[in-house]
């Protein structure tokens, strides 16, 4: 699929819809679109290649705009394999080409392929500019931890087309459309908090950039869409990097081995909304744990109902908060309700987990269920919903 984005400017990305685990941890049942670009002036540039799964695809689009010509330029915003895994296959073909690329990008190159030799680089800092014909200049802007340390982004500066490396991107292949939008934020909300959401204020910094471009800017990530009007997607970022609160409303996430904790976490939900509250609810037992992690960043308040094991906390509710904890969750009020026939302790671990993240408010009394809800808890699950409604 090729598609011209700007003048001289053309998409040449691949569709990967066999792909089952993105990163080899995040479902994408949709599959997954690795993007890259192609420049077509009197220096012929290729931005990022993609991944190893798709080259000969790849390659089939980049050949059939070049008519024969070779490239000049392969610029490298990102080391991710999924984005430089074609690199050999390219320069096998191509071995003229000189690489753009910054200095840690190009450390990595080497590291990603032992005993190769790549003669022909070009090492580019934050600020530098690169013009690639009459009608085309790059502009470099290092945007290091989005999300790797090498990682940067230029700006076409005659055409107003920024490459944003990982930044604005989203699961899900494109499957012919490059420019479509639709239900974008659901599964770049998901993308975002899983790969980028450790890294709040790199993002912040890099968006800054965005503040100083023209408004008609078009924006060309490394996955998902082409986007021509970036500024709903520049002001979700905004919210998402500075850790905010997107959707009123509370987050009820449950781990239940035999099912009294996942009536007490239902119980809550249901006097939640009576109380006009919109709700979430998740099993972590069963919900992909990805999109449990992007509903906690979602919501302003989470609702937590786990059991005690093993002297400690159920499993899958010690993975869900170990995931926040390695996304750097933040600035959230929790509440919790642990189970446990004898001896409850999941309480003392969640709190324990939750105390080692930074601004979280714990909401009210813990809870404690022995076994099954009965009558006589109800007063603290009352007590502990009021809590939460109560900003």
């Amino acid at each position: 699929m090729t598609t011209e984005i700007a003048y001289g400017i053309h998409y040449i990305g691949v569709d990967d819809l066999d792909l089952d685990l993105f990163e080899s941890q995040y479902a994408v049942p949709e599959g997954m679109s690795y993007n890259s670009y192609l420049i077509l002036d009197s220096k012929i540039t290729v931005l990022d290649t993609v991944d190893a799964r798709k080259t000969a695809h790849w390659m089939q689009n980049l050949d059939a705009l070049l008519h024969g010509q070779k490239p000049d330029y392969l610029v490298v915003h990102h080391m991710e394999p999924d984005h430089s895994g074609s690199i050999l296959a390219f320069l096998k073909k191509y071995p003229g080409t000189t690489i753009v690329a910054g200095a840690k990008a190009l450390q990595f190159l080497s590291q990603f392929n032992p005993g190769k030799e790549f003669p022909n680089t070009l090492t580019v800092k934050d600020g530098d500019t690169l013009p690639v014909g009459q009608h085309h200049t790059l502009k470099f802007f290092a945007t290091p931890m989005v999300h790797w340390p090498e990682v940067m982004m230029s700006l076409e500066l005659n055409n107003d087309v920024l490459f944003s490396a990982d930044a604005f991107g989203k699961f899900g292949a494109l499957k012919g459309d490059i420019f479509n939008m639709d239900d974008w934020a659901c599964e770049a909300r998901r993308y975002y908090f899983n790969i980028c959401g450790k890294y709040g204020p790199q993002v912040v910094k890099a968006l800054s950039l965005l503040l100083t471009l023209p408004p008609h800017t078009i924006i060309a990530p490394l996955h998902g869409p082409v986007i021509k009007d970036y500024m709903p997607a520049f002001l979700l970022y905004n919210t998402w990097s500075s850790y905010g609160v997107e959707s009123e409303g509370v987050f009820v996430a449950y781990a239940s081995i035999h099912g009294g904790t996942a009536v007490v976490a239902q119980k809550v939900a249901e006097m939640l909304e009576a109380k006009g509250q919109k709700v979430a609810l998740c099993d972590l037992t069963r919900s992909d744990r990805a999109e449990a992690v992007e509903d906690a960043f979602r919501y302003g308040t989470m609702v937590l109902a786990a059991c005690s094991y093993d002297a400690g906390l159920f499993t899958p509710a010690y993975d869900f908060l170990h995931s926040l904890q390695m996304k750097g969750w933040q600035k959230r009020r929790v509440a919790l309700i642990e189970n446990g026939s004898w001896a409850p302790s999941a309480g003392r671990v969640m709190k324990e987990m939750l105390g080692a993240m930074k601004d979280i408010t714990l909401v009210g009394d813990l809870v404690t269920i022995k076994s099954r809800l009965r009558p006589e808890d109800m007063p603290a699950l009352e007590a502990l919903v009021n809590a939460v409604v109560s900003q």
